[in-house]
């Protein structure tokens, strides 16, 4: 049964989520309802105060996931391990399946795609390998 992978790039204000396989890619783009996130200080308060996630817009990113064998989580900032943080209290099973969560600026489709598929070649070929049964 062949693997089916995939990328997520995220940001506070997109997620793009990249599944493939070994010759085809499908790109989906999530847009956050509150992308222009702003925290708001009260005078005398302490703490450096702290925008909620949208927790809509993770919802819509999990779904997007639905149905691959693994996964690998990158972006620029913190968004990434709020979604992470997300993932584990939703979709325990989908946690599961997360490769690894790497920092990453803001490559090019093809370039996110790219190092994707060399990350899960290394990543395929340090799994263990189940022994197929003789029927």
């Amino acid at each position: 049964m062949p693997r089916s992978h995939a990328v997520v790039w995220m940001d506070f204000r997109e997620a793009q989520v990249f599944r493939f396989g070994t010759e085809d890619v499908e790109k989906r783009r999530l847009k956050a309802r509150n992308a222009f996130r702003k925290v708001h200080h009260k005078a005398g308060a302490i703490g450096g105060g702290h925008a909620h996630s949208d927790r809509a817009f993770f919802d819509e990113t999990v779904e997007a996931l639905d149905g691959v064998t693994e996964w690998l989580l990158v972006g620029p900032g913190v968004a990434k391990h709020d979604f992470q943080r997300h993932v584990g209290e939703r979709a325990p099973d989908l946690k599961a399946k997360l490769a690894a969560v790497e920092t990453m600026g803001h490559p090019t489709d093809g370039e996110l795609v790219s190092q994707a598929r060399l990350f899960f070649r290394a990543f395929d070929r340090m799994q263990p390998q189940v022994p197929s049964r003789a029927v």
